[in-house]
């Protein structure tokens, strides 16, 4: 059953991976890849912003802090102006407590500012590297564009894109169609000549009219071939014969000539 469910699996993801390249579009890939790489540019800047920030912050502290020693340094040394050493000494004490806060701050201050530098160049980089990839992805696309033109227009010469493919199919089939529809009636038209189909609706001939009108047909040939023989040697044979008829008159008795006025 395992075996079974594995096997669906890899059918489905397959079908699902070729329906997925099928309606993958690289000029969409590429420019959804560009707004990634923007965000991510974006993020370092406002990564470097931030330790711009902190950076900028730890600097009024040790300002501050410096500014609180060096009151401190005055105020021990007005102290033992005015013999107070003992309030010299507690000036002097707190003096060395904010040196010590003053020295961790400019150790952090240090470390940020490397941070900066080197996000910074980071920032840089990155900026150049999408740059450069808005660039390849713009000349990909009217690449992808221009090559998707191109096929189309050959497809459509060539007649192997699918619409044109459609066309041809159906082209063939009303030729086939055709050539059967046009094989059926000669078939048809030479049962019916041979007798071997009946035909009902009374207009088809039989076999012995058939030969009869062919032997007909033949008659009339050969008379009117005799006719154009007997115009070729000399006259018609109308003429012929009302010439001889005239000759045969005049030879008659009268009695015939007296019936024919009659």
């Amino acid at each position: 059953m395992s075996g079974v469910m594995k096997r669906m699996g890899m059918i489905f993801r397959a079908k699902a991976n070729k329906a997925l390249d099928r309606a993958e579009d690289p000029r969409e890939t590429l420019d959804y890849s560009y707004q990634k790489q923007l965000e991510l540019l974006q993020k370092v800047r406002r990564g470097v912003a931030d330790v711009a920030t902190s950076r900028k912050r730890l600097e009024l502290q040790l300002n501050q802090l410096q500014g609180q020693s060096s009151k401190l340094e005055d105020q021990g040394r007005k102290a033992l102006a005015l013999g107070r050493e003992d309030l010299a000494r507690e000036a002097l004490s707190r003096r060395a407590s904010l040196q010590q806060q003053v020295t961790d701050l400019e150790t952090q201050h240090q470390t940020l500012q490397g941070e900066e530098e080197k996000l910074t160049l980071a920032a840089q980089r990155l900026q150049a590297k999408v740059d450069a990839f808005r660039t390849k992805k713009e000349t990909i696309k009217a690449t992808y564009t221009a090559a998707q033109a191109q096929t189309r227009i050959g497809e459509a010469f060539s007649g192997i894109s699918e619409e044109m493919g459609d066309v041809g199919m159906a082209i063939q089939r009303a030729e086939d169609k055709t050539a059967q529809l046009q094989a059926r009636a000669g078939a048809i038209d030479e049962l019916l000549a041979s007798g071997a189909l009946d035909d009902h609706s009374g207009l088809a001939k039989d076999d012995i009219a058939t030969e009869l009108d062919r032997i007909s047909g033949g008659s009339d040939v050969e008379l009117e071939l005799q006719r154009m023989k007997a115009e070729l040697a000399g006259g018609s044979p109308q003429k012929q014969a009302i010439e001889g008829g005239t000759g045969d008159t005049q030879d008659a008795p009268p009695s015939q000539h007296k019936f024919d006025k009659q």
